[in-house]
């Protein structure tokens, strides 16, 4: 999987759980608590979803360090066992 096809997955999870989200864009420079409409539980959520659908596990004392949503997909990324 590229690290593009784990972008576009993370934006249609974000976006699955905010749908009131569908119509903006999100750039990968985005601050996600700052200029989305994520709040901290929705975080957890997004998060939770991604490692379920990624079947990878992001350590908690990391989440703190992810703000945008590239750190979000580079985290991802970084830990597929099949990266393309």
């Amino acid at each position: 999987m590229t690290r593009q096809e784990v972008l576009e997955k993370t934006k249609t999870v974000i976006f699955d759980c905010f749908p009131e989200m569908k119509d903006q864009d999100i750039k990968e420079d985005s601050v996600i608590n700052t200029e989305t409409a994520i709040d901290s539980m929705g975080f957890v959520l997004v998060i939770c979803k991604l490692e379920a659908l990624f079947d990878v596990r992001i350590p908690e004392r990391q989440w703190a360090k992810l703000q945008t949503l590239s750190d979000v997909v580079d985290a991802i990324y970084k830990r597929l066992p099949d990266k393309a």
